[in-house]
């Protein structure tokens, strides 16, 4: 599903973010992606999003190889992932339905299809009843649920999240955590960022910990039990 081989990345001015990773996520995982502050992870889900493309070695999605998507590909290809964002990135001029139905609007589905698309994404997220309110007016986390209901209104097979709960009090925290284990309890294959260990702890999976661009680690580790 998610698959580096040998993955560099240097920026412009000779910074390399990445240094030779390699691992493969499989179909349904749930990851964590750790590490410090500059340690490469940003730049890491960002290969994945195409966003970036390497500067040498493979990064595999969904069994299509990044480097050889032409430009005009590129949306087709992000169709199938989802991607959460640390800050939102909500369009405060627009309702809530309008934000969760942007990149509906943009695979061209009929105004009825995505109705029902962004009501059932903003349901699976506890914001049905939401659509016609200002994201202005919501809470943090509940600009962080609007979030993920774009992320996931798509349908995507991929949900990548930068620091999703970077913001959020530990309660908070933890609901969003709980959202994308039930993701992932469906199928959906989740590679999350988070310097948060003792949240990641309450949940099963893999961590991958990057320290300086390369990856140091790559665990499986059973979950706590999660109140």
């Amino acid at each position: 599903m998610i698959r580096f081989e040998g993955v560099h990345k240097r920026y412009p001015g000779g910074r390399e973010a990445l240094r030779g990773v390699s691992f493969h996520i499989e179909r349904g995982e749930m990851a964590f992606l750790t590490g410090p502050s500059g340690a490469g992870k940003s730049t890491l889900l960002k290969l994945v999003t195409l966003i970036e493309k390497p500067t040498r070695g493979t990064v595999v999605v969904n069994g299509r190889n990044t480097s050889r998507i032409s430009r005009r590909g590129i949306a087709a290809f992000r169709q199938k992932i989802g991607i959460v964002f640390q800050d939102h990135k909500l369009l405060y001029d627009r309702s809530v339905f309008d934000n969760v139905a942007l990149p509906l609007v943009i695979l061209g589905l009929g105004p009825r299809e995505i109705a029902r698309r962004v009501r059932a994404a903003l349901d699976q997220v506890g914001l049905l009843g939401h659509e016609r309110h200002a994201p202005i007016t919501l809470s943090t986390g509940e600009q962080q649920r609007v979030g993920i209901a774009r992320a996931i209104a798509s349908r995507p097979e991929v949900v990548v999240a930068d620091e999703p709960t970077g913001n959020l009090d530990p309660e908070l925290s933890l609901d969003i955590m709980r959202l994308f284990a039930r993701f992932n309890e469906v199928g959906v294959t989740l590679l999350i960022a988070t310097h948060d260990l003792e949240l990641i702890d309450r949940f099963g999976g893999r961590r991958l910990r990057l320290v300086d661009g390369m990856l140091e680690a790559d665990d499986a580790f059973a979950p706590m039990a999660v109140s």
